[in-house]
């Protein structure tokens, strides 16, 4: 949805060769309560902190009906995190459960409502729109459980949530369930932010080694080389979206292939 965005953690931008924070912890960060409002908004990654073209921010829905807000600029992508509720876009309502995509284009007038008693809670991303979406094959909702499980490797697999098949063209919105291991350092031609839905590890990024957990959100600029290392006895859960839209499995730079 679209919210009051305040300052997000400041990352230094490496054309000024400091130190940059690739992975936040955004249960870390304040929340920021919007006036007369149900939401509570904790932006994670902006232009604030060197994420260029898209926004990363985490929302929890009080119990309640939530300010009707207009998406103004871009498009915004949300996963629902934990919570059941209805969002309401242009009117018609749309359930809202765990591990559900949303997509919203520009112009879209929207509001949550929290039965309660527990928080809503999602993980939103706007992005810019460089195509008009389908809007005749749009989809505005998509569950996990009613996609396909497509293979990365013999380690990983991911399912699509909002992509061009909901009527999608410029995001990728995914989620990768990820075996323990470490998988070979890579790199992708997109700009991408995730969101460790479960699971523990370790983000391998640019050299720095940091520990990741339930609600850790990264930023991998096009062609950072890392690696997300699942050092737990079970699997890990990352919802992850990227721009320009693509395969979760593209690689511009694979060790283990040698490219």
């Amino acid at each position: 949805m679209t919210l009051p965005l305040a300052g997000g953690k400041l990352r230094f931008l490496a054309s000024y060769q400091m130190p940059v924070d690739y992975v936040i912890d955004s249960n870390t960060l304040p929340a920021r309560p919007a006036e007369g409002d149900t939401a509570q908004t904790r932006v994670v990654f902006d232009r604030a902190n060197g994420c260029e073209r898209l926004e990363q921010f985490v929302v929890s829905f009080d119990p309640g009906r939530s300010q009707q807000h207009v998406l103004e600029r871009g498009q915004e992508i949300l996963y629902v995190v934990s919570g059941r509720g209805t969002i309401e876009v242009g009117g018609e309502p749309h359930a809202l459960e765990p591990d559900t995509g949303v997509f919203l284009v520009p112009g879209e007038t929207c509001a949550v409502e929290n039965p309660g008693p527990e928080p809503l809670v999602v993980v939103g991303v706007r992005a810019p729109e460089d195509r008009e979406p389908a809007r005749a094959e749009r989809r505005v909702t998509v569950r996990f459980g009613d996609q396909p499980e497509l293979r990365a490797d013999e380690k990983r697999t991911y399912r699509y949530l909002v992509n061009e098949d909901a009527g999608c063209f410029d995001v990728t919105q995914f989620i990768g369930i990820v075996n323990p291991c470490r998988a070979p350092d890579h790199s992708h031609p997109y700009d991408e932010v995730g969101y460790i839905i479960e699971g523990e590890g370790i983000a391998h990024i640019a050299g720095k080694q940091t520990p990741i957990g339930p609600g850790s959100c990264f930023h991998l600029p096009p062609e950072e080389v890392h690696c997300i290392e699942n050092t737990g006895p079970a699997v890990m859960r990352i919802m992850g979206v990227f721009h320009p839209s693509g395969s979760p499995a593209s690689r511009t730079y694979d060790a283990a292939g040698g490219n």
